[in-house]
C-alpha cells in the first residue's frame, strides 16, 4: 500500500513540476518574459488564480494558456487526491495512534501484559479494567489489534513469543504477564521468554493439555489455570452441590458494580503502623460489617475462617466477605 502511495505522489510531483517548467520556459523565450515574470504568470495560471495577466497575449500565446490551465487542473486535482488519500489513510491513523500507544507504554509501570485476546484474554482485560489495573495487549492479528484498539484498550501488534515485542510492551517495568493464547506451545514459549526478560515478573499461563502444567512451571510460571478442566469441575459441583456453587457464583468479586461481596485486604491497609495486631483488635467485624474468612500468610499459606487470636505479620493478607455497602465500608475506612 506504501509503495503504491509513493509511486502515485512521485507521478504527481513530477507532472507538476514539468508542468512549471513548461511554462516558465515557454513564456520565457516564446513571450520574451524576465524569468521572475515568467514563473510568476505560470503559477497564476497553473493555480486558476485569475490575476491580470502579466502581457497582453497573443493568440498564439492564448491558447497555450489555455492548455497549461486544462493540463495543471487535472496535474493539481491528481496531487490533492494522492496527498489526501494519504492522509486520511488507515496506515496513516494507525501510526498515530500506535504512537500514542506507545508513549502510554512508556509512563506505565507494574502493569499486567495480556498476551493474546481472544475469549480468554477478553475476559481478563474485562476484570483488570474493573479494578482500574494498568495493562497492555499483545496481539499478533491486525484485523483484531484494528478493531478492538483504543484508548481504553492499548494493543502491541506482534507476536508475544519475540522478545522486541515482550520490550515494545514494557516487560522491564511490567509486575505481571498473563499468556491466555489458545496453543499451549505457543504459551510455553511466551513464557521461557518472558522469565528471562524479567525474573522478578509473576507470570500466569493458560493451558489446555494437564501435560504441559509441569512444563510451563518448569518454563517459569507462577501458576497454570486450565479453563476447561475447571469449566468442567463447575458443572458438576452445579450437580453435586448446586445450592453452594449457586451460593458461590453469587458472591461478586468483580469490582465493576455495586455487587462485590469479597474482598482482599493487606496487612499495610489495616496496619499502617507496621504494628502487629491479632485479629480480635483490629474488630473489623464492628468497624464495618465485614467478616474475615481466609488469611494469607507472608509465605503463601491460607488459612480458612483464622482464629480471632490469629497475629497478622507483616506481608499478610486478609479475605473478607460482606454486602455490597459492608465492603464499601471498608474501602473508604482502609483506602483499599
Amino acid at each position: 500500500m506504501k509503495k503504491i502511495f509513493h509511486t502515485k505522489l512521485y507521478i504527481a510531483v513530477i507532472s507538476l513540476i514539468v508542468i512549471f517548467l513548461i511554462g516558465t520556459l515557454y513564456f520565457r523565450f516564446s513571450s520574451n518574459y524576465s524569468w521572475v515574470d515568467a514563473f510568476y504568470f505560470t503559477v497564476i495560471t497553473a493555480t486558476t488564480v485569475g490575476f491580470k495577466e502579466v502581457h497582453p497575449l497573443t493568440e498564439a500565446e492564448k491558447i497555450f494558456t489555455t492548455g497549461l490551465i486544462l493540463a495543471s487542473i487535472f496535474v493539481l486535482g491528481f496531487a490533492i487526491t494522492v496527498i489526501t488519500e494519504n492522509i486520511f489513510s488507515k496506515n496513516n491513523i494507525g501510526n498515530l495512534r500506535q504512537k500514542k500507544v506507545e508513549k502510554k507504554i512508556k509512563k506505565l509501570h507494574d502493569h499486567v501484559i495480556v498476551c493474546g485476546y481472544g475469549r480468554n484474554g477478553q475476559q481478563t482485560i474485562h476484570k483488570l479494567m474493573a479494578y482500574k489495573q494498568p495493562f497492555v495487549v499483545i496481539e499478533k492479528d491486525e484485523e483484531v489489534v484494528e478493531k478492538f484498539s483504543s484508548e481504553l484498550v492499548p494493543f502491541v501488534f506482534g507476536n508475544a513469543n519475540e522478545d522486541e515485542v515482550l520490550k515494545q510492551a514494557g516487560i522491564e517495568k511490567a509486575s505481571t504477564l498473563i499468556s491466555a493464547l489458545p496453543n499451549d506451545a505457543d504459551n510455553l514459549f511466551v513464557v521461557l521468554s518472558a522469565r528471562q526478560l524479567n525474573n522478578n515478573l509473576k507470570i500466569i499461563s493458560r493451558a489446555t493439555e494437564e501435560t504441559t502444567m509441569k512444563k510451563l512451571k518448569l518454563a517459569g510460571a507462577n501458576n497454570v489455570i486450565m479453563p476447561d478442566k475447571i469449566g468442567g469441575d463447575h458443572m458438576a459441583s452445579l450437580v453435586v452441590t448446586p445450592d453452594l456453587i449457586e451460593f458461590l457464583d453469587n458472591l461478586s468479586v468483580s469490582g465493576e458494580d455495586d455487587s462485590m461481596n469479597v474482598e482482599q485486604v493487606s496487612f499495610s491497609k489495616v496496619c499502617p503502623d507496621g504494628k502487629e495486631l491479632a485479629i480480635h483488635e483490629l474488630d473489623l467485624r464492628k468497624k464495618t460489617g465485614c467478616s474475615i474468612i481466609g488469611y494469607r500468610s507472608p509465605n503463601g499459606e491460607y488459612i480458612v475462617n483464622p482464629e480471632a487470636d490469629l497475629i497478622l505479620q507483616q506481608g499478610s493478607k486478609l479475605i473478607l466477605i460482606g454486602r455490597p455497602f459492608q465492603i464499601d465500608s471498608l474501602k473508604q475506612l482502609y483506602n483499599v
